[in-house]
């Protein structure tokens, strides 16, 4: 028998259905915000991705050369795309953009619990505008998102420039071992990681800032910077807006690809892999062809809310069964297609079955059943039956299609 990749998923029509809902829920919450879907190629440039995190990277992505040459990927995320998207199609367009996604990517890695080889991000970018308005938007429609799936999760908001500023005087290989370490919080490996490289004095301050739960505590630590005006800024339009957060002058988040300010979200209940939201402000435009380009952004793990959510109720939709006999058949279809197009959900039995074994079945999933058999057929009417209440009407089809749709009409008779 043949089995599914590992690290993939098959999701049956409940789980589908459970996906939707909570998909549907959280591109509203985008619409609600002035953002419009956008959708970019499953595989991209292999060069898209490794511009940005260097060859590296291609070790956790599906690399592929096409039939004529091409280096080729299944995109890990999609931040890039997007950006790729924005400089090929829409440089010209008025700004600020607001775009959102849901899609696909693919990544290389070791399934777990919340990581998949194929997996969905919802995520979300503004591109155009510089602000700490800006950075609230995108903090805020996020936690929007999340908020509307139904997610309980803790925010963190910080800014990198605080970071930056104490460790302007490193190499960039010393950077990236501090900052690694510093993402981990493994004190006692960036204690000895300090030490060797004749830095043990920035220990203190950067314990001090990760430590800091005010911006007051955390300039105190790093002296007056440039960016202290704007995340004063940011943090009087979160709190006036009412988010629920904490800052967090810890996060790192790649220090050579955001710019400014960070954001994470971790859910209580996914264990180790516990974040399910990430983002923040960055440039990426220049590195694909285009100008220099403010944006923001973010991007949640939706399969990361399905797990943190468990069980989803879906909002039940009334279901009628249709049941014939051979000489009810046309109308039978006839009926279905009057309740289609008044937006009910129509299941025409097709088993050959009596309608008594029809009948059985229906009354495991449907609400109302429409029966035709060959007189029904000959009068042009139907037989209606409230499955929860048993009671059976003969009704024209314009009646039945209104008595399922909730509706009340006169019947012409019951029993």
């Amino acid at each position: 028998m043949l089995q599914r990749p590992r690290g993939t998923r098959d999701f049956l029509p409940d789980e589908m259905e459970a996906r939707a809902e909570i998909e549907g829920r959280m591109r509203e919450a985008a619409r609600r915000f002035g953002y419009r879907p956008v959708r970019t190629p499953a595989f991209e440039e292999l060069e898209l991705f490794t511009l940005r995190s260097g060859p590296g990277i291609v070790n956790e992505m599906y690399a592929f050369e096409d039939k004529g040459g091409r280096a080729l990927t299944l995109r890990p995320e999609l931040t890039a795309p997007v950006l790729r998207l924005y400089v090929n199609e829409a440089r010209v367009l008025p700004k600020p953009l607001r775009w959102y996604y849901v899609d696909d990517c693919f990544r290389y890695e070791r399934p777990q619990k919340g990581r998949y080889r194929q997996f969905w991000q919802f995520g979300a970018e503004l591109i155009g505008v510089d602000s700490a308005g800006a950075d609230a938007e995108v903090i805020l429609l996020a936690d929007a998102a999340l908020r509307a799936a139904g997610v309980q999760y803790e925010l963190k908001v910080g800014h990198l420039a605080l970071l930056r500023s104490l460790l302007v005087d490193l190499d960039e290989t010393a950077r990236r071992t501090v900052m690694g370490l510093l993402d981990k919080r493994e004190m006692n490996a960036l204690r000895d990681a300090l030490t060797d490289l004749g830095r043990a004095d920035l220990l203190g301050s950067l314990v001090a800032l990760v430590g800091a739960t005010t911006l007051d505590e955390a300039f105190a630590v790093t002296g007056p910077l440039p960016e202290e005006a704007r995340l004063r800024e940011l943090v009087a339009l979160l709190e006036a807006a009412g988010l629920e957060y904490s800052l967090n002058f810890g996060i790192v988040r790649g220090l050579d690809y955001y710019t400014g300010m960070v954001f994470e979200g971790f859910a209580a209940n996914l264990g180790a892999e516990n974040q399910i939201v990430g983002g923040g402000a960055y440039r990426l435009a220049h590195l694909f062809g285009g100008e220099d380009t403010p944006s923001c952004g973010f991007a949640i793990g939706f399969d990361r809310v399905m797990v943190a959510l468990g069980e989803v109720a879906v909002p039940h939709r009334t279901v009628v069964a249709i049941l014939s006999t051979p000489e009810g058949a046309a109308s039978a279809f006839r009926a279905a297609a009057a309740l289609r197009a008044a937006g009910l959900r129509a299941e025409l039995d097709l088993s050959g079955k009596g309608l008594g074994a029809q009948m059985t079945k229906a009354a495991k999933t449907a609400d109302f059943a429409v029966l035709i058999g060959a007189r029904e057929a000959e009068a042009g009417v139907v037989a209606f039956k409230n499955l929860s209440t048993g009671l059976q009407e003969t009704l024209c089809l314009e009646d039945a299609v209104a008595r399922a749709a909730g509706r009340e009409v006169d019947a012409p008779g019951s029993r």
